[in-house]
């Protein structure tokens, strides 16, 4: 017999989402039957699968050894090496904020993908925050997504109550999230811009459409985004943008759309624009950075209430903005 002893990133869940984690190589009818035939139990008694675990709860495992590891058994994480990069904005129980950098994706797209999920996962290893037994029933995971060559906060679930609370606070949009760019030309006021964004076919992109071919061609699903001046110099602004809504590309898509293209954005960017600041200033993506995040003042992990995070710009982008006169005070 074995025994798992239900812990604080494992409670408030039902037993039988708990033995599927665990028991992840065979299927749930095979558990369920277990748990009828009292081959698994919950602190001794028969179970159904559907109570909900408090932490110190334990769960009864009858099982052979060679059945329980053929049913347990998962591919181990092989952590890596922290690039100088890496760098932790915030971090309590239950969260940690990354300062992403350009050029790496926010989570994987395929298997062999170094992301920053994977550099989490090994600090938090390295840390001794978790241990890899800790992957069997829970893993820690970013939770909102930056474009590979976005920078700025990334927020992350480290215990499974932070995950859910950030995960839902997300979905509902009460986290503000605001984000520094430099585009092409002069804006002179703030605005609150909607649209429809329209997913094209091929190539990864996405475009913006008025609501008179949205509803002419009943497609696209509907955006918003708020922009307010920083500073401008009479050719280039740098704005500040909050993010009402959050489907990919929004931002460089609507501001495109707008007719003021994020500089150094290779997509929806001007290409004469982009050489003129690649040839001047080295500039080979887009010049967005997630910078401020901000927390309700009611907020379901009162750490965090009322609170706001800041990312430092990249030092690219903070030479771009010097030598153009744009710096922010």
């Amino acid at each position: 017999m074995k025994e798992i002893v239900v812990n604080s990133n494992e409670a408030g869940q039902r037993m039988d989402k708990l033995l599927a984690k665990v028991f992840h190589q065979c299927s749930k009818s095979f558990l369920y039957k277990m748990l009828r035939k009292k081959n698994i139990k919950l602190n001794n008694q028969k179970a159904e699968g559907k109570e909900i675990l408090k932490p110190g709860d334990t769960i009864q495992v009858y099982f052979s050894d060679e059945t329980y590891e053929k049913f347990t058994k998962k591919d181990s994480f092989s952590p890596v090496i922290l690039p100088s990069q890496f760098q932790v904005l915030y971090e309590d129980a239950d969260i940690v904020l990354l300062n992403k950098w350009a050029g790496v994706l926010s989570q994987k797209a395929q298997n062999t993908d170094i992301s920053m999920n994977e550099y989490l996962l090994s600090y938090l290893l390295q840390e001794g925050k978790i241990t890899e037994d800790t992957f069997a029933t829970f893993t820690p995971s970013v939770c909102n997504r930056l474009d590979r060559n976005t920078t700025g906060i990334l927020i992350a679930g480290i215990s499974l109550k932070g995950l859910q609370v950030l995960s839902k606070a997300l979905k509902e949009r009460i986290i503000g999230k605001y984000y520094y760019t430099l585009v092409d030309g002069v804006v002179t006021k703030k605005q609150h811009v909607r649209g429809y964004l329209v997913k094209e076919e091929s190539g990864n992109r996405v475009r913006i459409v008025s609501e008179d071919e949205a509803f002419s061609g009943a497609i696209g699903t509907p955006v918003e985004t708020e922009y307010e001046v920083v500073r401008t110099n009479g050719e280039a602004t740098l704005l500040r943008v909050h993010l009402i809504t959050g489907k990919t590309h929004q931002i460089r898509a609507h501001l495109s759309f707008l007719g003021h293209p994020v500089i150094g954005d290779r997509k929806y960017g001007d290409a004469i624009t982009n050489q003129f600041y690649e040839r001047e200033f080295g500039v080979h993506n887009q010049l967005l950075h997630a910078g401020l995040l901000q927390f309700p003042d009611s907020f379901d992990l009162p750490q965090l209430a009322g609170k706001q995070f800041t990312a430092p710009m990249p030092d690219l982008f903070q030479r771009v903005l010097r030598e153009l006169g744009l710096e922010m005070e």
